[in-house]
């Protein structure tokens, strides 16, 4: 962990959502890697919701990740919703995280149905620390399948709902698809009035 995201780690918007997490790997007995302390914390207006969390936010892995969901990790997913984020000028209000927020090891294990339930059971609860929150962006099938079945079906309210493609390499380039990406992140930053510049 950097000097800079420990720094970040005692940001008063990080610390709840930090002992959020904790408490679920607790609960759980699993490996939960953090909010990235950079993001907006419960401060969140646009939450993008994924699959699960991949190789590079596990510390432990023999090729250490970060320990945390970031858009800043080293690997290709992280770097294509950077991109299309940066694009769009979505800096400031955005958090990320995944409808299975543990970890699940290589990225070709996907998901079970009970995973998907669990998950989806703590995201509504995630959304409760939420205040500000306008809008959950789905990206990829898992986390539009795991909503649709276990949340959207309930009488669960609040934010809009937006679907858009992971930001996976073998999603995006498929024909089509990065553009329609980042047209997606685009519209989402200038309907919420979230753009900022650096």
């Amino acid at each position: 962990m950097s000097a800079r995201e420990q720094l970040l780690l005692t940001e008063p918007r990080a610390q709840s959502l930090r002992g959020w997490a904790e408490d679920l790997e607790d609960r759980r007995g699993v490996h939960v890697p953090q909010f990235d302390p950079a993001e907006a914390g419960e401060e969140a207006r646009v939450l993008f919701v994924f699959e699960a969390p991949g190789p590079m936010t596990n510390a432990g892995n023999k090729r250490p990740g970060s320990g945390f969901i970031s858009v800043d990790n080293n690997d290709a997913t992280a770097a294509n919703m950077w991109n299309a984020r940066n694009e769009a000028g979505l800096h400031d209000g955005a958090l990320v995280w995944n409808i299975v927020p543990w970890y699940l090891g290589a990225a070709s294990r996907k998901p079970t149905k009970d995973e998907m339930k669990n998950g989806a059971s703590e995201l509504v609860d995630l959304i409760s620390h939420l205040p500000f929150l306008e809008i959950v962006v789905l990206g990829g099938l898992y986390a539009q399948r795991g909503w649709r079945r276990y949340i959207g079906s309930t009488s669960f309210g609040g934010p809009e709902v937006v679907d858009m493609w992971h930001p996976s390499p073998l999603s995006l380039n498929q024909p089509g698809r990065r553009q329609e990406f980042t047209e997606i992140v685009r519209e989402i930053a200038a309907a919420r009035g979230t753009i900022t510049s650096e």
